[in-house]
C-alpha cells in the first residue's frame, strides 16, 4: 500500500468535517431561515466582502456544531484587509460555546495585530448553556476593547441578539441594524420570567427602541442593504489609527468652485429655519455623504463626507431642530463622533448655527450640562484638523462645542458676513438701551495701561453718550470705546431697527470685560 493510501481516509474524513461546517444547520433550517428574507451567516460575509477575498479560520472548531456557531476569517473590502465574524443563528440560535468564544477573541486579537477592521455580524442568543464549567478563558470584549481607538470597529445587528452577543454592538464604533433586527440584554422568555412582562422581541429592542435610544447608529431595511452601508462607512476610514483616510481621485467635484447657492439657502433672519443639509450637499464634494444616526439627537448632524477628494467628519447644528439648540442626545452623539473622527485622523468641519446649549426643566433632568461637557472635552482634545464655519449665531457654551474656541489647536475660524457669537442672543428682541456701569477709564487707554494709537481702535464702534447736549460734550469725552460681543442683527418687526450689543473693554478684570452691556437702537 502506498502513502497516497494511506491518507485516503483521513482526507475523506477532512472534507466531511468541511461540508458538515459548511452547511451550517442544514437544508431545512436554512431553508427557514431564507424565507424570512434573510442571509445565512455565508451568504452575508460573501456578500459584505470583495469577490473570492474570503479566508476562513476555525472550520473545524466545535466538532459536529458546525463551526461552533460563529464563522470566522479575514478578507477585504475594497481592497482593504479585513476581519469579519457573522453568527450563524441556524446552527444552535447562534449562541456562544467554548470554541466559539476562542474564535471571537482571536479576531479581535488578529485585527489589533495586524491593524486591520473589525467587523462583526450579529444574530445569536448569548453563550450557551451547558452544564459543565469550560474553565478559565478570556472574553472577546477584552480584546476588542483593546481595538477602539486603534482599528475601525463596525457591528450590524441582522437578527435577534441577546446576551453576551448583544455587547459587541455597544462597544464598536459604528453599529447598524436591519429591519428584521433587534437587540437587548434578555430576550422576552427572560424578562417575562424576571420581571412579569410580556413584551415582543420588537419591542423589547426592535428598530424603533434601540434607534431611539442611541444603542444603534443606521437602520437599513434588508441585510444587502446593512452590508452595502457598511462598506459604504469603511471607505472614508483607514485601516487603522497608523495610517490616514484614504483620498479620492482629483475631479471636478473636488475642485475649488464657488458656492453662491448659500445666498439663497441661509436666511439672514435668525428666525426663520433651513435645512443644514441643503448646507452640506452645497459645500462638499457631492451630496452623497452618509449620516451617522440620523435618528437620534437630531439638532446636530454627524456625516462622513468628502472635501477636496479628502474624508472629513462633518459636524452642523440643524436650525429645523430645536432651533439649533444643542440638546443632551445631540451632544452624546456628537461626542461619539468626534472622538471616532479623531482616532482615525479625519479632519472635522464644524458648521454653527446655534443659540447655545437647550435650556429648561426637562433639559436639565436629560443631563444637558453632563453631555454637553462630553462633547466639549472631545471637541477640544481632539488633535487632528479642526475648521470652525458660523453660519449665522453661535452663542455661550454653545459656541465652545462646536469648537469657536482660539486655544484647542484649532486650524481655522470662519464665517459669513453679519454672524452673531457671544453670551446670549434672548433679550435683543426689543430695542432698547440698558446701562450698568461699575468701572470708568481713560478712553484713549486699552484698559491694561497701554495708549492706543491716537487714543481710540478704529475697529471698535463708538457710542454718542452726550445725548446731543452741548454742555456734556464739552465736560467731557463724548465717545465710549466699545467691543462688540455679537453682530447686528435686523429683520423680522424690526427691520427699520439695528440692533447690536456691546462689551464695555476695561482693565476690571481678568477678561477685560466689564458688566456693561448697550443694546443700541438706529434707523
Amino acid at each position: 500500500m502506498s502513502n497516497a493510501q494511506d491518507w485516503q481516509d483521513t482526507l475523506h474524513d477532512l472534507r466531511r468535517r468541511r461540508q458538515h461546517a459548511q452547511a451550517m444547520g442544514g437544508q431545512e433550517k436554512l431553508a427557514k431561515h431564507h424565507a424570512t428574507g434573510k442571509l445565512d451567516a455565508r451568504a452575508r460575509i460573501d456578500h459584505l466582502l470583495d469577490a473570492d477575498s474570503f479566508q476562513e479560520f476555525g472550520t473545524l472548531v466545535g466538532g459536529e456544531i458546525a463551526a461552533d456557531g460563529i464563522v470566522a476569517g479575514a478578507g477585504r473590502v475594497g481592497g482593504t484587509p479585513v476581519m469579519v465574524g457573522a453568527e450563524d443563528f441556524t446552527t444552535l440560535a447562534g449562541t456562544i460555546g467554548a470554541g466559539g468564544n476562542a474564535k471571537r477573541y482571536r479576531l479581535a486579537e488578529l485585527a489589533l495585530r495586524n491593524k486591520i477592521p473589525l467587523i462583526m455580524l450579529l444574530e445569536g442568543a448569548g453563550f450557551r448553556p451547558r452544564g459543565e464549567h469550560a474553565g478559565r478563558s478570556p472574553t472577546d470584549l477584552i480584546a476588542q476593547a483593546r481595538c477602539s481607538g486603534k482599528v475601525p470597529t463596525v457591528a450590524a445587528v441582522l437578527g435577534p441578539s441577546a446576551g453576551h452577543g448583544a455587547l459587541v454592538a455597544p462597544v464598536c464604533d459604528f453599529t447598524i441594524m436591519s429591519s428584521q433586527g433587534s437587540i437587548f440584554t434578555a430576550g422576552p422568555p427572560v424578562v417575562k420570567e424576571a420581571t412579569g412582562e410580556d413584551v415582543s422581541k420588537e419591542d423589547l429592542g426592535g428598530p424603533e427602541v434601540s434607534l431611539r435610544s442611541g444603542v444603534i447608529h443606521n437602520h437599513a431595511d434588508t441585510d444587502e442593504a446593512v452590508l452595502d452601508d457598511i462598506r459604504r462607512y469603511l471607505s472614508y476610514f483607514p485601516s487603522s489609527a497608523w495610517s490616514y483616510p484614504p483620498a479620492r481621485l482629483h475631479d471636478d467635484a473636488a475642485a475649488v468652485r464657488p458656492t453662491p447657492e448659500l445666498l439663497d439657502i441661509v436666511s439672514r433672519d435668525n428666525r426663520r429655519s433651513y435645512d443644514m443639509r441643503r448646507v452640506i450637499d452645497a459645500v462638499f464634494d457631492d451630496a452623497d455623504w452618509l449620516e451617522i444616526q440620523p435618528t437620534f439627537g437630531p439638532a446636530i448632524i454627524c456625516a462622513l463626507a468628502h472635501l477636496g477628494g479628502h474624508p472629513v467628519a462633518v459636524v452642523a447644528n440643524q436650525p429645523t431642530r430645536l432651533a439649533g439648540s444643542i440638546d443632551s442626545d445631540a451632544a452624546d452623539k456628537a461626542a461619539h463622533f468626534i472622538t471616532v473622527a479623531d482616532s482615525f485622523h479625519l479632519p472635522i468641519v464644524f458648521l454653527a448655527d446655534n443659540p447655545g446649549m437647550l435650556p429648561g426643566s426637562q433639559s436639565e433632568r436629560n443631563g444637558v450640562l453632563r453631555s454637553g461637557a462630553r462633547m466639549f472635552v472631545a471637541q477640544t482634545t481632539a488633535t487632528t484638523l479642526k475648521l470652525h464655519l458660523t453660519l449665522r449665531k453661535a452663542f455661550g457654551f454653545g459656541s465652545m462645542v462646536m469648537s469657536l474656541v482660539g486655544f484647542d489647536n484649532p486650524g481655522g475660524h470662519l464665517r459669513l458676513p453679519r454672524r452673531h457669537h457671544g453670551r446670549d442672543e434672548r433679550g435683543c428682541a426689543q430695542p432698547r438701551v440698558t446701562r450698568r456701569r461699575r468701572h470708568r477709564r481713560d478712553p484713549r487707554t486699552d484698559g491694561t495701561g497701554g495708549v492706543l494709537p491716537d487714543g481710540r481702535d478704529p475697529r471698535v464702534r463708538r457710542v454718542d453718550r452726550t445725548g446731543g447736549d452741548p454742555q456734556r460734550a464739552a465736560a467731557g469725552p463724548a465717545t465710549r470705546d466699545l467691543q462688540p460681543s455679537a453682530g447686528r442683527r435686523t429683520g423680522g418687526a424690526h427691520r427699520h431697527h439695528t440692533v447690536a450689543r456691546y462689551a464695555v473693554t476695561t482693565g476690571s478684570n481678568s477678561s477685560g470685560v466689564a458688566p456693561c452691556m448697550i443694546t443700541a437702537s438706529a434707523p
